[in-house]
This record gives C-alpha cells, structure tokens and sequence, in this order.
C-alpha cells in the first residue's frame, strides 16, 4: 500500500470515527428540540385558555384566528424551502415561534375537553408515539413506500375534513379522526427512520447537519400534535 492509499484509508476511518461521534448527539436533539415545542406549545395554550383577553382576542376575531392559523402553514413552508439558506439560529427561531403560535391555535381544547381527559389522551400518544419512533429506528424493513401512501392519504384526508367543514357529521368526523390516527401513526414511524438515515450519513455535527436534525425535529412535532388531536376526539370528555 502506498502513501496515498494509506492516508485515505486513514481519512476514512477518521470520517466513520466522527460520525459515530456526531451521530448520538444529533439523534438526541432532534427528541429534545421536538420535546422543547411540545413543552412551549402546551404551555401557550394553557395560558391562552386562562386568558379571557387572550381568548377573546384569538376566538372572538376570525380574521385574527385566520391569520395565526395562516401564519402557520407559512413558517413550516417557509422554513422547509429555505432551510439550508437560513442560519441555525433563525430556523430554530422560527421553530419556537410556529410552537407558540401552535399553542396559541390549540387553546380551545382546554375549554372543550376536561382537564383529566386531556391528560390521559396526551399519555396515550406519548405512549403511541415512542412506541412507533423505537420501531421506525429499529426496523430493518424499508419503510419509504409506506411514506409515500401515508402521504397520499393525508392529502386525501385533509380534503375529507374540508368536505366535513360543510356536511358537519359526527359519523364521518369519527371515521376521519380514525383514519387520521392510523395516519400519523405510520408517519411517526416512516419519519423515525427517515431521520435515523439521514443523520447516520452526517460527516459531522456542524450547523447544516444540525439544521436537518431540526427539521426532523418538526417533523416528529407535527406528527405528536397531530395524533394527539385525532385521539382527543376518541378519549376526550366534553366539558359540557
């Protein structure tokens, strides 16, 4: 072997050295940005619900409630077009203000549903939600076809709820939020592994690694919160 042939394979051990290193640590963010949301979500939307001012202003004005829930959908777009543009510190900005915005959205399911209901909804999806995140890491199965129905299914259930906007029956908003359930489900477990390979192939854990471990972070948010929501219209008591 000659020099050359021997310093590359030095280089190259040197590589699968470091991303063995980076590797744990980038897994470990993604959980704990995706918990910090879910904390800052939980929190605003408790605060909210004890807020009269607050309530009146987000649910007594529909444009304004428009505009948050738009607001929304524009953060999460935005962000994931422009992440690699965007600096780490911006995109985790945007990150923190699309969960308070979230939460601020979701303040109706404290005065919807009981205090105890809403708890142990939250315990199941907690539940729910690691089981299908130790899978989708775990498995040796590709899940990327699955990723791809569970996608078109999605689309097709937003459309289903847009319909039930109007037709406003319990029946087929029972058969949606089953179907939803199921929907995030897979999805955890798809974006689980999705993520696990994506980090696994990191060079290191510098900011534009880190920038998908955020994104991945969203992803696994959207799918809790999601869950979380379809499961509250199963186990959640009514206040009334």
């Amino acid at each position: 072997m000659n020099y050359q042939d021997w310093t590359n394979v030095i280089n190259e051990r040197e590589q699968q050295l470091e991303m063995s290193r980076a590797f744990p640590a980038l897994m470990r963010k993604v959980y704990v940005w995706m918990t910090m949301a879910l904390v800052i979500t939980g929190v605003t939307a408790y605060s909210v619900a004890n807020s009269p001012a607050l309530l009146n202003a987000i649910y007594g004005n529909r444009i304004l409630f428009w505009v948050l829930a738009i607001a929304e959908l524009g953060i999460v777009f935005y962000t994931s077009a422009r992440i690699e543009k965007l600096s780490l510190t911006t995109a985790t900005m945007l990150f923190i203000l699309f969960s308070v915005i979230n939460g601020a959205t979701m303040a109706y399911i404290f005065l919807a549903y009981t205090a105890t209901s809403i708890t142990k909804t939250f315990l199941i999806t907690a539940g729910t939600f690691a089981a299908m995140a130790v899978i989708g890491s775990t498995t040796k199965k590709d899940l990327t076809k699955m990723g791809g129905i569970l996608f078109m299914a999605l689309i097709g259930l937003i459309i289903a709820g847009i319909v039930n906007i109007f037709t406003k029956s319990t029946m087929f908003d029972l058969i949606i939020s089953g179907i939803g359930v199921l929907i995030f489900t897979g999805l955890t477990a798809w974006d689980a592994q999705k993520i696990k390979q994506w980090l696994s192939m990191a060079p290191d854990a510098g900011e534009q690694t880190q920038k998908i471990a955020l994104m991945g972070a969203l992803s696994l948010y959207l799918d809790f919160i999601n869950m979380f929501i379809y499961l509250l219209r199963f186990f959640g008591s009514s206040r009334d």
